[in-house]
């Protein structure tokens, strides 16, 4: 495995975040996206190709210009050559084919005014590079909701989308998940794409293939409740690197990370016991270890300050426990990271479920890269912001949430771990609050029987489900909210 021939590769950045007709919204995460991902491929250090070898073609609506640059750069393209697409993806006539979104298109006949997805495909077919790579961060619909991406489409689409002795990567399978998330940067899928690009995956190899990111990045979307990726592989197109793994040096347990950060800790805060000691290192370990235990104290305490009802009080000094935290610990010590996920989930508690929902994904990004996907501290993120999705009026996300949960907690746990079977209740539970009563009664039975069987009948969490059982079957009106 090597990088590709810098000289003799090709990427070919193709965006559309402006459209003239209203019906297909516009997209300015594409923007950003697309800008970002050129400065990445194109960094003189880590990059694939030379800034002179990347063609960009941002909010370009002359399809004519699109097809002649685009077959010049894939004329070139010797060793590598790389298709990038982000906008709306459009379906259209007899054959359902597959048309990609430009400025000018047409939500209601996009046949004239799109770049058609067999064109691309021909064009790429025709290409003399030696590993061909085609990502499309797209839907598979005509159908485009608010600022989403998303679009009906299934697995059966990518037949396709076939380019023999390549790799096509496709963002989505399904329309359920927004994939233009409010207030993100860039597109759901290619904005992890480009973190983990820009940050590399612990534990990974020192290259970075396209199907490592396809991996990694599938399960860090499930990990979201996001439309998970589908590719399509020919030959050895799979085995392609597409960079170097970022953390390959880097990666260290977290504790010495802890340590390494808490080097840079101010000086006044070092005490009498390390403020003499001439090495920096030194320095930052004493403090660390002087200041984990009384902070993991202020956590606990303001955690159970939380439970005993007095919530805006816990995420104000859950919010200064960070801070703390930040500075002396680190940013990616685990203590930090535990921190920023109580701080968050009071928030939710005090009535800020959104702004909580907000915060927690930011961490959960972090807590996929640092700590892995089945991380206990990952899953519990994961369930956290299920709630306040929850809270905040997406019953249905939280929904899809927490049955992508189940399965990874049952997978991890097992079936009768206390906290699948609490993953299991909420799920009942925001199932009962969106009215789907008749899956919450079910989902709730099963808890209450393994919890007797496990717990025992009078156990709390056992009465708990039995009530909201109760409240569902005997008053109809489904089940109070609780956290």
């Amino acid at each position: 495995m090597r990088l590709p021939d810098r000289g003799r590769s090709r990427i070919v950045l193709i965006g559309a975040s402006r459209y003239s007709d209203p019906a297909l919204p516009g997209l300015p995460a594409v923007a950003r996206t697309v800008t970002d991902l050129r400065d990445l491929l194109t960094d003189p250090g880590q990059g694939l190709v030379p800034d002179s070898h990347c063609t960009v073609l941002l909010d370009d609506g002359d399809l004519r210009t699109v097809g002649d640059r685009l077959r010049s750069a894939v004329a070139a393209a010797e060793d590598l050559l790389l298709v990038h697409y982000a906008g709306h993806g459009l379906v259209a006539g007899r054959r359902h084919g597959l048309y990609l979104a430009l400025p000018d298109s047409r939500w209601a006949a996009p046949e004239f005014n799109s770049l058609e997805y067999d064109k691309l495909r021909d064009a790429v077919l025709d290409s003399p590079a030696a590993a061909k790579v085609v990502v499309l961060d797209c839907c598979f619909s005509g159908r485009a909701l608010g600022d989403s991406l998303g679009g009906s489409g299934t697995a059966e689409r990518l037949g396709q989308l076939e380019v023999a002795g390549s790799y096509v990567l496709t963002s989505a399978q399904r329309d359920q998940v927004a994939l233009a998330l409010p207030g993100e940067e860039h597109t759901a899928f290619s904005g992890r794409l480009i973190r983990l690009l820009r940050e590399g995956i612990p534990g990974g190899p020192e290259l970075l293939t396209v199907e490592d990111l396809y991996r990694r990045l599938r399960a860090v979307m499930a990990a979201e409740g996001l439309p998970t990726p589908l590719n399509r592989s020919a030959g050895t197109a799979h085995a392609v690197a597409l960079g170097t793994n970022r953390a390959f040096t880097a990666t260290a347990p977290p504790e010495l990370r802890g340590r390494a950060s808490a080097a840079t800790a101010p000086p006044e805060l070092h005490g009498p016991a390390f403020a003499t000691s001439t090495r920096p290192e030194l320095r930052g370990r004493a403090s660390a270890a002087t200041a984990r235990p009384e902070l993991r104290g202020r956590h606990e305490h303001a955690v159970a300050r939380g439970k005993a009802g007095d919530w805006a009080g816990a995420a104000e000094q859950l919010r200064e426990t960070v801070e703390a935290q930040t500075r002396l610990l680190g940013a990616e010590d685990p203590d930090t990271l535990r921190g920023r996920q109580s701080h968050a989930h009071s928030l939710g508690g005090a009535g800020s479920p959104a702004e909580a929902a907000e915060l927690l994904r930011a961490l959960l990004g972090d807590q996929l890269r640092l700590l892995g996907p089945d991380h206990e501290d990952t899953l519990r993120t994961r369930q956290f912001l299920a709630v306040n999705l929850g809270e905040a009026g997406h019953r249905e996300e939280a929904a899809g949430m927490l049955r992508v949960l189940l399965a990874d907690r049952g997978r991890v746990l097992g079936p009768d771990h206390p906290h699948t079977l609490r993953t299991r209740h909420l799920l009942a539970r925001n199932l009962a609050l969106s009215g789907a009563d008749e899956e919450a009664r079910t989902l709730l039975r099963e808890v209450v029987a393994v919890r007797e069987r496990v717990l025992g009948a009078e156990h709390p969490h056992t009465r708990r489900a039995r009530t909201d059982l109760a409240d569902l079957t005997e008053a109809g009106d489904g089940v109070r909210e609780v956290r």
